[in-house]
C-alpha cells in the first residue's frame, strides 16, 4: 500500500481529522481569497491588502463550523449562510466567506434525498444571491454576484451527484451480496441433495446385500455339520453377495472422491435390465420371487431406471427380514401411458414384522425417490395377510420436460 493509500485510510478511520483539515484548507483559501481587489483600473487586480478584523473573525468562524459538517449539516448551514449573508452586507470589499457555505451545502446534498437538496439548495441560492446583490456597492449583475449563484448551483449538485453514486454503489453492492448468498444456499441446497441421494444408495445396497449374506451364514451355520455340500453352497452364495455390495459401495463411493483421486468406475449404475439377476440373488437366499414385465422400458431415463430397480430391491430386502419363513414375492413392472409402475407384493404373515413397521430407512429412501421423480408411492398390507408396495414414477423427469417446453 502507497503512503497515499494509508494516509486516505487513516483519513477515512478518523472523520474528526478529515473535517478539521478540509475546514483548514478552506481557511487559508478563504484568507488567500480576500486579499483580491475585485475592481481595479484594468478590472481584477491583486494587491496586499489587510482584511478587516470583521471579515477575519467570520472567516475564522465560518471554518470553525466546516468541522461539524458531517454531524450536524443542516446548522452547519445554517450558520455558514448567515455567515456569508453578513459577510455580503457589512463589508466592501467582500471576502469569500462563501466559499464556507458551497461546502456546506455540498454536504447538505451529499447527505440527504434529492427533494430536499433541491428546496435547500434554491433557498440558500436565492438568499446568498440576494445578500451579494443588495448589500454590495457593485452593481446587482456584475460578475461576483453572479458567481455566487452559480457556485451555490455548483455545490448542491456536486453533492446530489455524489449522494446518487454512493446509492448506486450501494445497490450494487447489495446485489452482488444477495448473489453471493442465493449461490451459496444453492450449493448447500445441492450438496444436501446429493449427500441424501448417496445415503439412500448406500442404504440400499447395504441392507440388500447384508440381508442375504446374514440369511446365508445362518444357513450354513445350522447345515454345516450335517450336508457340508449345501453349507458349501450356501458359503458361495456370502461370496458373491459380499463382492456385489462391494462393487456397488465401490461406485458409490466414488461419487465422492477428489478430481487428483485414482479414477473411479465407469460401470452404469443399476437398472431394470438387472432385475431377473437381483430377482436370483433372492431366490439363492431362498426366497421365491415371481417376475412379471410388460412394456417398453429400455428408453427410460437413468434417474427412473434406477429409482424403479431400486424400489425394487429395497422391497424385496424388506421381504427377506420381515415377511417370515415360506413367503413369496411376486414383482411387476408396467408401462402405463407415460408412467412406469412398479409393484412388490408377498403373502407372508404380516403383523409386527411386517415391513415398514421397524425403525429403518427402507420405506422412507423409497418415498424420497419417488418424490424426487414427481411420483406417486403406495405402501401398506395387503388384505389376507403380506404387504403391497406400488410406485408410480413418470417416464419423463422434471428436466425433460422443462427441456420440451422449450
Amino acid at each position: 500500500m502507497s503512503t497515499l493509500d494509508r494516509a486516505r485510510c487513516s483519513l477515512k478511520a478518523h472523520p474528526w481529522a478529515l473535517d478539521a483539515a478540509i475546514a483548514a484548507a478552506v481557511l487559508v483559501c478563504m484568507i488567500a481569497g480576500s486579499f483580491v481587489t475585485p475592481r481595479g483600473t484594468n478590472g481584477v487586480t491583486w494587491g496586499i491588502r489587510t482584511p478587516d478584523p470583521l471579515s477575519l473573525l467570520l472567516m475564522l468562524l465560518a471554518a470553525a463550523a466546516l468541522v461539524f459538517r458531517r454531524r450536524a449539516p443542516m446548522p452547519v448551514l445554517a450558520v455558514t449562510g448567515t455567515l456569508s449573508v453578513v459577510e455580503c452586507v457589512t463589508s466592501d470589499p467582500r471576502a469569500p466567506v462563501t466559499m464556507a457555505a458551497v461546502i456546506a451545502l455540498y454536504t447538505v446534498a451529499a447527505t440527504t434525498d434529492r427533494t430536499t437538496t433541491l428546496r435547500i439548495g434554491l433557498l440558500t441560492m436565492t438568499v446568498l444571491t440576494a445578500a451579494a446583490m443588495l448589500g454590495g456597492p457593485l452593481p446587482w449583475y456584475a460578475q461576483e454576484n453572479l458567481g455566487v449563484l452559480a457556485w451555490t448551483g455548483i455545490g448542491a449538485t456536486a453533492g446530489d451527484a455524489v449522494r446518487s453514486r454512493r446509492a448506486v454503489v450501494q445497490a450494487i453492492r447489495e446485489r452482488a451480496e444477495r448473489a453471493e448468498r442465493t449461490r451459496e444456499e444453492e450449493a448447500r441446497r445441492r450438496v444436501a441433495e446429493e449427500r441424501l441421494r448417496i445415503a439412500r444408495d448406500l442404504h440400499d445396497v447395504v441392507a440388500h446385500h447384508i440381508a442375504l449374506v446374514n440369511v446365508q451364514a445362518g444357513v450354513a451355520a445350522h447345515v454345516m455339520d450335517k450336508r457340508p455340500d449345501q453349507a458349501k453352497e450356501a458359503l458361495a452364495h456370502v461370496r458373491e453377495a459380499s463382492r456385489s455390495a462391494l462393487d456397488e459401495l465401490r461406485a458409490t463411493v466414488g461419487l465422492l472422491r477428489q478430481s487428483g483421486d485414482p479414477e473411479a468406475p465407469t460401470e452404469p449404475a443399476p437398472g431394470l435390465s438387472r432385475l431377473e439377476d437381483l430377482a436370483g440373488t433372492f431366490r439363492s437366499a431362498g426366497l421365491p420371487v415371481e417376475v412379471a414385465r410388460a412394456g417398453p422400458d429400455s428408453d427410460l431415463p437413468a434417474a427412473v431406471d434406477l429409482a424403479a430397480y431400486r424400489i425394487v430391491q429395497e422391497a424385496l430386502t424388506n421381504v427377506q427380514k420381515h415377511a417370515g419363513a415360506g413367503a413369496k414375492a411376486e414383482v411387476s413392472v408396467v408401462r402405463v401411458g407415460p408412467n412406469i409402475e412398479v409393484t412388490v407384493l408377498d403373502d407372508g404373515p404380516g403383523g409386527e414384522s411386517a415391513p415398514g413397521t421397524g425403525g429403518g430407512h427402507g420405506l422412507l429412501g423409497m418415498r424420497e425417490r419417488v418424490t424426487a421423480l414427481r411420483g406417486t408411492l403406495t405402501t401398506g398390507p395387503r388384505y389376507g395377510g403380506g404387504f403391497r408396495v406400488h410406485a408410480i414414477l413418470p417416464v419423463k423427469t422434471r428436466t425433460e420436460t422443462r427441456d420440451d417446453a422449450h
